[in-house]
């Protein structure tokens, strides 16, 4: 007895932002390629079909688009999360060490009492803002 048949995977390659054709909205849309593939004994063997589709996030329409279009739609996330990352500061490679420029320091805020020791951070207990409760008394 032999047990064979097919199995479809479906990769998002890109998350990108453009006009739906159907609904008209400025929508993100997923870039998908589904791989169809022959499998014996449930172990996936070869491909047999690969389609690429973008779908709207907005009105839910999937459209089958050339793989061309969607390997350029990839390349063009990829550049844009590169882009950022650089403008942020995160290194262009995992491996290496990040070295943040020109980011804005984070200011504490200034809200006019003293913190006491044994309080939690950030929370003044009872009476006004700057007064905390007597203790040991």
């Amino acid at each position: 007895m032999l047990i064979w048949g097919w199995r479809t995977r479906i990769y998002v390659l890109a998350m990108t932002t453009f006009l739906c054709g159907r609904c008209g909205n400025p929508a993100s849309h997923a870039v998908r390629k589904a791989v169809t593939k022959f499998t014996l004994f449930f172990i996936p063997l070869f491909p047999i079909s690969v389609k690429y589709t973008a779908q709207c996030t907005f009105c839910g329409i999937e459209n089958r688009i050339a793989k061309e279009d969607a390997l350029r739609l990839q390349a063009q996330e990829e550049q844009g999360q590169a882009q950022y990352q650089a403008a942020a500061g995160y290194p262009a490679h995992p491996g290496q060490p990040a070295q943040p420029q020109g980011l804005p320091q984070q200011a504490l805020p200034q809200q006019g009492f003293q913190q006491h020791p044994s309080q939690p951070q950030g929370f003044p207990q009872q009476g006004q803002p700057g007064q905390f409760p007597q203790q040991g008394h």
